[in-house]
């Protein structure tokens, strides 16, 4: 499961939406977080739902690779969903004991918030796997650069997402190595209650936190050795250009958008 987990990681390929400029992605997955959260009924589920799988159509990444970072989200998934399945009250009440209860609108808001889990990760890792770590940083970094104008540092904040998200396969990996090494040594990480599996976390969790420490102190030594100094009057190495392929993908955005907003006004969910 650990080898699972695809948010932060690249896919190298070939494709329309590789080629795009990074903030045209950064925006479009915001706008596709905000139509997520916004839809209701069952016209902007299919909108919604089309898009995204022309997306991932679009991006040429295995759609079995995609999937396998679900995996990883299935216990909040199944939390999220029993949270809001027992504890919603309704017109209509099913089951109820104490202050258990199943009702219509909690199936209802069960149903949809396990869908828009599912999507958002879906959505999110189809970002990542798509744009390197330098791209993003300098997308998020000119998609901010107004803000530099009331002092914000713009720059170390994109740069410290930047290595953030780059370190995330590579502590998944370290963390893979770690259980397997603890493994062949005797550790058992999936039998026991949940206290026991607490408990046998900890030979795993401390030489983690130990060479993710190492790693950043080695990083931030690598960085002053070169003299390293972020802000103002920095030049890059590739500027980021408009091309025409971004204004459709701008448009195709605002028409996505506005027809999600259409389907939440005409065309609501049913009672």
């Amino acid at each position: 499961m650990i080898r699972d987990i695809t948010i932060g990681q690249y896919y190298p390929a070939d494709s329309a939406i590789h080629k795009l400029d990074p903030r045209v992605k950064l925006f479009a997955t915001l706008l596709y977080i905000v139509a997520l959260f916004c839809f209701k009924g069952i016209a902007g589920l299919v909108i919604i739902t089309l898009f995204l799988l022309g997306a991932i159509k679009l991006s040429k990444v295995p759609f079995s690779f995609m999937v396998k970072g679900l995996k990883s989200i299935v216990i909040l998934v199944l939390f999220t969903s029993l949270f809001n399945l027992l504890f919603t009250p309704g017109d209509v009440v099913l089951w109820k004991y104490g202050v258990f209860q199943i009702s219509d609108t909690g199936i209802t808001n069960a149903v949809l918030m396990t869908i828009r889990l599912i999507y958002l990760i879906l959505g999110t890792s189809l970002m990542t796997l798509t744009t390197t770590p330098n791209q993003l940083t300098d997308g998020l970094e000119k998609s901010l650069s107004f803000l530099n104008k009331i002092h914000v540092p713009v720059h170390a904040i994109a740069m410290m997402m930047s290595i953030a998200l780059r370190f995330i396969p590579i502590l998944i990996e370290e963390t893979d190595k770690i259980m397997k090494a603890q493994m062949a040594r005797g550790a058992d990480f999936e039998h026991g209650n949940l206290i026991q599996k607490a408990k046998n976390m900890i030979p795993l969790l401390i030489p983690l936190f130990v060479s993710a420490f190492r790693r950043a102190d080695d990083l931030a030594m690598a960085m002053e050795a070169r003299c390293y100094n972020g802000g103002s009057g920095r030049t890059k190495m590739k500027p980021l250009t408009y091309t025409k392929q971004d204004g459709i993908a701008y448009l195709i955005m605002f028409l996505f958008f506005a027809m999600v907003i259409v389907a939440r006004i005409f065309v609501p969910f049913p009672q």
